[in-house]
């Protein structure tokens, strides 16, 4: 029996099974995608993960998501908490297996832009900067990007300045997930309901193995059961309304 669910719910979803069971998951600043995907993987396939969020706490006990990731709420119930600098000092450390960050653009080779376009002085667009992702990207052992948009503007075939580079492992949107593979992204999955040609007009570089890659796997009705519960005011669905 199918399951009605958003792109967000999609996207939390597939973030959540990226999780491995006994990681140390790091989530930043304004993520409530992230934050219900690592939220919904402790309940749910991995258990034994250990979440710190960027506030500092470690395995809070969430009511419910907030829109502000660095919330003092994140501290609640937690096991210990952190300040920012032993934050950043566990990251050089090589201490999070894996990081959830955002990004304004990323090309083919999977180098993010989030500073600007256009000249460095006068740009035409500027994004609101890197913040900890030129740090954490190349040191977290494993990063899943995020983008609640997808398009040739955000998915070029080159950026013109790089902001951060480094271990990514999957880019997760509302149409598909992607992978670096042999230097270059390539097609993890593509969501149900999103068509292949639909997905090479939303994107700005080629993808090589568009037609052979998978459909990913729809959300569970026990998935969609933990983020309505933990999200009951919908705010997972707050990015997308920023595209």
């Amino acid at each position: 029996m199918s399951v009605t669910y958003s792109p967000a719910d999609m996207m939390a979803v597939s973030m959540a099974r990226l999780i491995h069971d006994g990681e140390v998951v790091f989530v930043g600043v304004n993520s409530p995608l992230p934050l219900t995907a690592a939220t919904l993987a402790r309940r749910h396939n991995a258990p034994n993960c250990t979440f710190v969020s960027v506030g500092g706490g470690i395995n809070p006990t969430v009511d419910k998501i907030m829109a502000a990731t660095s919330t003092a709420d994140l501290g609640r119930g937690s096991a210990s908490i952190f300040d920012n600098q032993e934050i950043y000092g566990m990251n050089g450390r090589g201490g999070f297996d894996l990081t959830f960050l955002g990004m304004a653009q990323v090309d083919a080779r999977g180098r993010v832009n989030s500073s600007f376009i256009g000249d460095r002085d006068k740009p035409k667009v500027r994004f609101p900067g890197g913040g900890g992702g030129p740090a954490i990207l190349p040191m977290s052992k494993r990063a899943v990007l995020w983008r609640a948009g997808h398009s040739p503007k955000i998915f070029v075939e080159e950026v013109q300045f790089t902001t951060s580079d480094g271990n990514i492992d999957r880019i997760v949107t509302p149409l598909c997930i992607f992978r670096k593979e042999d230097g270059r992204l390539v097609l993890d999955s593509i969501h149900p309901g999103v068509t292949r040609a639909e997905l090479a007009e939303k994107t700005g570089f080629k993808i090589p193995n568009l037609d052979d890659a998978p459909v990913t796997p729809e959300p569970t009705a026990e998935e969609l059961a933990i983020i309505r519960e933990i999200d009951p005011d919908n705010v997972r669905r707050v990015e997308f309304g920023l595209q």
